[in-house]
């Protein structure tokens, strides 16, 4: 490091969504005298299965300035209200993961137990009634801003399905605008320092060299700097979430543009569909030992909108996480610093989130081990909760058809998973902590939809009159509803702001 204890060089090994995130946020934010140099190959292909989101990539585009019509636009962009679950909880079931509030709570008591006491004496709807997302989304329907109806419930949230390779080339001409310089060349060897260890520079296969102080690995699962030059070592985690193998393709789009994912239960794992502006991205997310490559591909052909536009491609990996993330003087971000499949689409903010500790946490020459180790303690926190959110997906079914969900059924599964389902089953109660990524919220959704119904609601709820119980639920009902149905179509919308040309 430099005298002034800031790194004076940053090099972001590899491009693709994670290192043009990174190289677009630090070009914003970093001291005007650090410099910013990404290393990539055009030989190297990007994986593509990022492109779908969560409402906290907002936080990111704002805090670059970047204008929302413009964003979606260029990446091909479609709104994003929540995901739906088929077939999940058995073959017929559908149920939704939507953003934002489902219901409102009264008091101290959480809205789940007023909802689980009315179902239970035929008073409620499906939790889905009360969600204002999940209205909207199956109604083909968006908006953003404040309600037109009601001033008693905040804006909807919302995320984005893009195209990852536009927007990773849309961050690439917001960064190098900023000053990021770009080395094309695949790296051929990484150097450390024979003293200490840290990573000191990036050897191009033509012989160039790129030296830097801290260096962010974005180099994809092989993780050439936080593994290959650093041995740092990974926790795999198949045996929480077996899927191992994604077969991807796109195909012309069918129909309206949904705006909302949707992950359908197969055989042996599921399948997404995610619409853009120009096309539909689609895979199947499955499990080697229990499926082959023929009956992937029959099964995700003959599921889709339109007529593919490209070969199926397959991918493979192991899901899990590095044992640091923050390695001496090297940060892994995307799938460099480990993979959980995209059932709940948390890898593009995997990579925000990371890259938000950094700027938090940017090294300095002393006590910067100590900072690692909080970088690391944060990250493996995140990392452990959404683990968990997911492994909940394939636990909680009811599916014995196939083998690969009778082995989800059977397997075993964290004890934080293990003990916040129980908790839930037996009383209703869904506590997480104040920095997790999923809400309350989030997890009552999913619960619910996969069958784990509380046993009992809280006993306040019981001074509440059934008629009053009734009418409550009714009134939230029917104010979603009014709300939904005054918004612009899902097209509509886009066709305001920010319809591609191309499309």
């Amino acid at each position: 490091m430099n005298q002034d204890c800031r790194p004076s060089h940053i090099v972001i090994a590899g491009g693709g969504t994670a290192g043009w995130m990174a190289a677009a946020i630090l070009s914003s934010f970093v001291h005007s005298g650090t410099r910013v140099t990404l290393v990539e190959s055009d030989e190297i292909g990007t994986v593509g299965v990022g492109e779908a989101t969560i409402p906290q990539i907002n936080l990111y585009n704002q805090a670059l300035g970047i204008d929302e019509d413009t964003f979606v636009r260029e990446t091909q962009a479609t709104y994003k209200l929540g995901i739906e679950f088929v077939d999940w909880h058995h073959l017929g079931s559908r149920y939704m993961h939507a953003f934002g509030e489902v219901g409102r709570d009264i008091g101290i008591v959480p809205f789940q137990h007023y909802w689980r006491r009315a179902r239970s004496l035929g008073l409620a709807e499906e939790l889905g009634h009360y969600s204002l997302n999940e209205i909207a989304a199956r109604a083909g329907r968006m908006q953003r801003g404040p309600l037109k109806t009601t001033d008693v419930v905040p804006p909807m949230p919302y995320a984005f399905h893009f195209d990852a390779m536009l927007y990773a080339a849309f961050l690439r001409r917001f960064a190098e605008a900023r000053g990021v310089m770009r080395v094309e060349g695949r790296i051929g060897t990484v150097t450390r320092d024979g003293e200490g260890g840290d990573v000191t520079g990036l050897t191009i296969e033509d012989g160039r060299m790129v030296a830097g102080d801290l260096f962010i690995d974005c180099s994809g699962f092989r993780g050439l700097l936080i593994e290959g030059a650093l041995a740092t070592g990974y926790d795999d985690w198949s045996n929480f979430l077996p899927c191992n193998r994604a077969m991807a393709v796109p195909c012309a789009s069918g129909g309206g543009l949904t705006p909302y994912t949707r992950s359908t239960a197969r055989a042996a794992g599921w399948q997404w569909r995610i619409p853009l502006q120009h096309r539909i991205g689609n895979g199947y997310v499955h499990c080697d030992a229990f499926t082959s490559e023929e009956e992937v591909r029959d099964t995700l052909l003959a599921n889709l909108d339109g007529a593919p536009q490209a070969e199926p491609r397959m991918l493979r990996f192991t899901t899990g996480k590095r044992r640091k993330f923050w390695n001496r003087n090297v940060i892994a971000l995307g799938l460099a610093s480990g993979f959980m499949e995209p059932l709940e689409s948390t890898s593009i903010h995997l990579i925000q989130s990371g890259l938000s500790r950094l700027l938090k946490m940017m090294p300095e020459r002393d006590g910067s081990a100590r900072v690692a180790d909080e970088y690391n303690r944060q990250t493996t926190l995140e990392y452990d909760a959404i683990r968990d959110f997911l492994v909940l997906h394939y636990k909680a079914t009811e599916r014995d058809d196939t083998p690969f969900w009778r082995h989800c059924a059977a397997m075993p599964v964290p004890d934080s998973l293990a003990h916040k389902i129980e908790l839930f089953r037996e009383a209703g109660h869904i506590f997480r902590a104040a920095d997790d990524l999923f809400t309350e919220v989030g997890w009552l959704q999913v619960l619910v939809g996969q069958g784990v119904i509380p046993q009992r609601h809280h006993p306040l709820v019981d001074a509440i009159e059934p008629d009053d119980l009734k009418s409550y639920m009714e009134t939230w009902e029917a104010l979603m509803q009014r709300e939904a149905m005054q918004m612009p179509t899902h097209e509509q919308f886009l066709a305001r702001h920010g319809a591609a040309l191309a499309a």
